[in-house]
């Protein structure tokens, strides 16, 4: 599916991209009214060429899995009574999808950015280890050489750090160590002390998210690689089929998912994306967090974006008491924790399955983890990062940058892209509910999205040439040892550059007064728009823990700009 015409357009590759996904899937992970409504799908862009400076079809993969999500939500509003007809058209544009993937970096809360350093004061500190405001902590998260000669090793400290740095044998803090340079220095030391099978011990040992950083070659012939090679990108299986067909509550005419309660268990972006795009689609979420679990303050700002959001302790009777008070009418239940976290505690899909069929009403269940669920490193915990490094996209990106090492590209698109993938196959599980009944469980991962950009292909070469030489010398100046936001800041300065009618637009952003925060915050508006229907977000966003544990979400005292 790699055939280009002369000039490449992203639209066209769209097209192809999202014909290839209506062909690899079975009629329950992805139904075939999909296919016999492709027509109505139209792809737009201003540009329609990639802006990224990567060498995959970033754009052009997400736009494809828009196109199949605003399908969906098409085909729910179908199945009720509100006017949506077969000829309601499904548009996706492209710059707002390109926007969509690396929104965090664009969102804005009192007018200050991520890489803003002022922005701190106006979060609410959820990073409650310092693994992210410390700079030290905080490269516990970070690509490194090995003792092997051109073996890299991508440690994770995920939000605690401590396990990590002292693994590889160093303290828990160094309030000496202030500048990068030094900071690396030290990490890095320690790392290159170890080969890569000794690291991978000491992760197994310790529980720690590390992996190696493998070329995609390498990787594909390792038994996980073989195993999920072959795997759809997500998949849609039932739990139970004895509870009946559950008609949409579509409180809203134009709000195809109003009524629809969906609780969040999830941190960071992808669990958090997936949520995000029900929201947009007019879903009640309520995100619950544990408020001894750490998050990362500011991307609350953009993925909490349409929600509720609570602080329950599991651990706790009272808290389970809650908890289970809101499983009795939840419909969508999405689960980012690591695998089985749920499960250890007494709930996961098999036992709300068992609580879907006891109260006569079928439930959706979605996952969304690292490494995929078959193959031997399923169980392990990940974030954007592993999954970048351990399917060989982060060697890619090295290539790309005429290096001989792997770098982690810039921006979390990968988390992004798998959120969108998450919300498809929650929409999937609610399309059977609605016109089969039963329960559904539904799965993405983060190593099936980037699957993905590797069986479409890459950018042609002549693309990719562009790209890189629109990125000048200070993006390409950037080696394995930068840090995610260095990497991003760096690349983003870059396009604003390259690209100012494009990056910081404000028509791309909803702007908003947030009660929560008690200052304006900007985020990106959704992608997907379709004939007859608000896709739209009906509140700001607020930090994790700001509202009660109940599903009468009532008036919110936010207002759009």
């Amino acid at each position: 599916m790699s055939t280009q015409t002369e000039r490449y357009s992203s639209k066209e590759e769209a097209i192809r991209i999202f014909q290839y996904l209506l062909g690899v899937f079975d009629p329950i992970s992805l139904p075939s009214e999909v296919a016999s409504r492709q027509n109505k799908v139209n792809f737009t862009a201003e540009r329609d060429q990639p802006y990224f400076p990567i060498p995959f079809k970033e754009t052009e993969t997400t736009a494809a899995l828009k196109a199949i999500e605003g399908t969906l939500a098409a085909l729910l509003a179908e199945t009720c009574d509100n006017g949506i007809t077969k000829e309601a058209e499904v548009n996706v544009n492209l710059e707002k999808t390109t926007a969509f993937l690396f929104q965090a970096y664009l969102a804005r809360v009192g007018g200050l950015g991520k890489l803003d350093k002022q922005v701190r004061e106006l979060l609410k500190d959820t990073d409650l280890l310092q693994a992210q405001s410390n700079s030290y902590r905080r490269m516990s998260a970070n690509l490194y050489k090995t003792r092997e000669a051109g073996e890299y090793y991508h440690i994770h400290g995920s939000l605690e750090a401590s396990t990590t740095l002292k693994m590889i044998g160093l303290e828990s803090h160094r309030p000496d160590l202030e500048a990068h340079e030094q900071i690396v220095e030290t990490i890095e030391g320690a790392v290159e002390k170890f080969t890569v099978d000794e690291l991978e011990a000491m992760n197994k040992e310790n529980r720690q998210a590390g992996v190696k950083a493998f070329k995609h070659t390498d990787f594909v012939n390792t038994p996980h690689g073989k195993t999920n090679l072959t795997l759809p990108p997500w998949s849609v299986k039932s739990l139970e089929s004895a509870t009946p067909k559950v008609p949409l509550p579509t409180t809203k005419k134009d709000r195809v998912l109003s009524g629809i309660k969906v609780l969040e268990l999830c941190r960071i972006i992808a669990g958090p994306v997936i949520t995000r795009i029900l929201g947009e689609y007019g879903a009640d979420v309520l995100k619950v967090t544990s408020p001894n679990l750490s998050d990362v303050p500011f991307f609350q700002v953009d993925g909490n974006m349409g929600k509720h959001a609570t602080d329950i302790d599991l651990k706790t009777p009272e808290g389970r008491k809650l908890f289970d008070e809101l499983l009795e009418d939840v419909d969508i239940v999405v689960d980012g924790y690591r695998p089985g976290a749920f499960e250890k505690l007494g709930y996961g899909p098999k036992k709300l399955a068992e609580l879907a069929a006891k109260r006569g009403k079928g439930i959706v269940y979605v996952n969304e983890n690292c490494f995929g669920y078959e193959g031997e490193w399923a169980h392990r915990a990940g974030w954007q990062q592993i999954a970048d490094c351990v399917t060989g996209v982060a060697w890619e990106q090295g290539k790309f940058m005429g290096l001989d090492e792997p770098v982690v590209p810039p921006f979390p698109i990968s988390d992004y892209g798998t959120g969108c993938m998450g919300a498809v196959a929650a929409l999937v599980g609610l399309y059977h509910r609605t016109t089969r009944g039963g329960s559904w469980h539904g799965k993405a991962s983060l190593l099936h999205y980037d699957l993905l950009l590797f069986k479409v292909g890459k950018l042609p070469s002549a693309v990719q040439k562009q790209l890189r030489e629109a990125m000048g010398p200070e993006v390409l100046a950037l080696r394995h040892a930068n840090s995610v936001d260095q990497i991003s800041g760096t690349t983003l300065r870059q396009m604003r550059k390259v690209f100012p009618e494009f990056v910081d637009n404000p028509k791309y952003l909803d702007h908003w007064y947030s009660a929560a925060y008690k200052h304006d915050v900007s985020a990106v508006k959704p992608v997907v728009e379709i004939d007859g229907l608000d896709i739209s977000f009906e509140r700001a966003s607020r930090p994790n823990g700001s509202d009660a544990p109940t599903w009468n979400f009532g008036v919110d005292k936010d207002r759009r700009k």
